[in-house]
């Protein structure tokens, strides 16, 4: 017996390859199938089944790609409804691969259909559970993503927590968790960046499975602070249901080198968004007018999720040389598989074809706290509200870069932002959306908090307010 995570950090997602005597099964893939297929190659192996557990939110799977390509059956548990061939699973049912049993364990409360899958070893021993976004490391999956008609986020926790001591926690101790996703998904608040644990620490160390919580105490620790899910969130789950376009078409599509005057036309006659990978310094430095810059090696299928509202919307792209098809890949994650193509030479090009370039103001953090000194400059935060909270500057306004969109009426066009964030990525993605809405006066402050705390800055933290007697 074989296990295998397959973890991809940008998205904080785990999906697993489990094989015995040359059968294997898929848990949770990604939209690319060309990792599995790899995988079941070089063990000899032939993909028996595609596990799912349960219709992702926060990208889109690859599932009925994969099961075309290989004849694997998808999977789902009790309750699934899709526009596809997949087979339905019962309660309790049983799955032979190899020499090995997976058993199904139907687990509602983040969704209807959640459920965790049991791996039961050649020696008849309960040995892993793959619990999907109903158990995380250090935390539990937010119950409020499926709610329709009367059933409240309320009702859903409710689910969960009788999920998780029936079904879950009934386990032994040393039965493995192997979650969905870590630190860093939107699916849960609290996630560890650990990517699994032994149910026995889980059980002693995860505020959700205490013994001693009531079903009421549980419902309002696991709904208490939750903010909005990001916007993609219910188009994935929309995709993940239907039979979305495989992989290859959208890179056939996507990753195609488009010279200066093409790109330019999609831009200004096609309505295509320009999206700029590049590093944030970069982009800084020179930058093609009205472009939007989400970078590649942050949070970027995310980052594009929460921002861009259309997952139909045209994108024609500029990247570093050689990282154009991850691109693509990595937007088709998340659902954007109108990418048109990107622009051949980068910006290079684009300045030798004589086109406007335009620049950023970016100031380090000693300069930003000379400027704090001397007073009347209006501060920007865009970091989510919890670092705000825990720590900022004095007299920052906090608009969280996840809702900027929704918030642009708060933005006074005649002043002059600084914006920062914690490291000097969000906020550079804040200012080209600011500046694409006509915002200008903005100044970016490079290193972001994590420098600006080096300096003699006077900061706050958020005190809640006490009642008086």
């Amino acid at each position: 017996m074989k296990i295998e995570q397959i973890y991809t950090g940008c998205l904080a997602q785990g999906a697993y390859f489990i094989e015995s005597e040359g059968e294997a099964a898929i848990i949770d893939p990604l939209r690319e199938s060309a990792p599995y297929l790899k995988k079941a190659e070089k063990e000899g192996a032939t993909i028996k089944y595609i596990f799912e557990t349960h219709f992702h939110a926060d990208f889109v799977s690859g599932h009925v790609d994969l099961a075309h390509k290989t004849g694997g059956k998808v999977v789902y548990g009790p309750g699934a409804k899709a526009a596809y061939d997949f087979h339905e699973a019962t309660d309790g049912e049983i799955f032979e691969l190899g020499n090995v049993k997976i058993k199904t364990l139907h687990t509602p409360g983040h969704t209807l259909e959640s459920t965790t899958y049991l791996l039961i070893d050649e020696e008849g021993k309960e040995h892993a559970i793959f619990s999907g976004d109903t158990l995380f490391i250090g935390d539990v999956g937010r119950p409020d993503l499926a709610q329709k008609g009367a059933l409240t986020q309320e009702d859903l926790a409710g689910m969960l927590y009788e999920s998780l001591r029936n079904k879950i926690m009934t386990l032994p101790d040393n039965v493995i968790v192997y979650p969905a996703h870590g630190a860093g998904s939107a699916c849960g608040k609290n996630m560890s960046k650990e990517t699994f644990d032994l149910l026995g620490n889980q059980k002693q160390n995860n505020y959700a499975l205490r013994a001693d919580m009531s079903k009421e105490e549980f419902i309002k620790e696991v709904t208490d602070g939750l903010l909005p899910p990001p916007q993609y969130f219910a188009q994935n789950v929309a995709m993940n249901k239907s039979a979305a376009v495989g992989i290859d078409a959208v890179l056939e599509k996507g990753n195609v080198a488009l010279d200066v005057d093409t790109f330019e036309a999609m831009a200004n006659h096609e309505g295509a968004l320009v999206l700029d990978t590049r590093h944030q310094r970069e982009f800084i430095k020179a930058h093609i007018p009205n472009s939007i810059f989400i970078g590649i090696d942050g949070s970027f299928a995310p980052w594009v999720g929460a921002l861009i509202p259309d997952l139909q919307q045209p994108i024609v792209f500029l990247a570093d040389e050689g990282r154009e098809e991850e691109v693509v890949t990595r937007l088709s994650r998340v659902g954007y598989d109108n990418t048109l193509g990107y622009l051949k030479g980068g910006i290079e090009a684009w300045k030798a074809a004589e086109k406007e370039v335009q620049d950023m103001e970016s100031i380090p953090a000693a300069e930003f706290a000379s400027r704090y000194s001397n007073g009347n400059i209006h501060v920007m935060d865009v970091r989510k509200p919890g670092e705000f909270e825990a720590e900022h500057v004095e007299d920052a306004e906090n608009i969280p870069l996840d809702y900027i969109n929704e918030q642009m009426d708060k933005i006074d066009a005649d002043k002059t932002y600084h914006i920062h964030c914690a490291g000097g990525y969000r906020s550079v993605i804040a200012s080209s959306i600011l500046k694409s809405r006509g915002f200008h006066k903005l100044v970016d402050v490079a290193g972001g908090y994590k420098d600006i705390k080096t300096t003699n800055i006077p900061v706050t933290n958020f005190v809640c307010p006490t009642t008086q007697k």
